[in-house]
């Protein structure tokens, strides 16, 4: 049983989950519309690259969960769509990761 204390790391693991799935939200509602109906791509690159390596450690963490507490693959799939779909993380959050 993992401990869900946001100080463990697993709950440091589900608090990487929400900070993703808040910065894929700010790419979608804030970024994409400056850059193409402002035509102001700078935050959008900024935003983007920061995304990027919490999407990249959002995505080891959940193989690296998988492994040691040995989830189905089922799971560590889950754990990957939820991460590229608007929402997704918080979802997973709350059906996958509270036990």
């Amino acid at each position: 049983m993992l401990a869900n204390s946001p100080t463990t790391n697993f709950g440091y693991f589900r608090r990487l989950g929400i900070i993703e799935g808040v910065s894929f939200l700010i790419i979608l509602g804030i970024t994409m519309p400056l850059k193409y109906l402002a035509d102001t791509p700078g935050p959008n690159k900024v935003i983007g690259m920061v995304h990027g390596g919490l999407f990249l450690l959002y995505c080891a963490g959940a193989v690296y969960f998988a492994w040691r507490q040995k989830w189905p693959v089922w799971k560590l799939l889950l754990l990957w769509l939820a991460a590229i779909i608007p929402f997704g993380t918080f979802v997973a959050d709350r059906k996958l990761l509270e036990e």
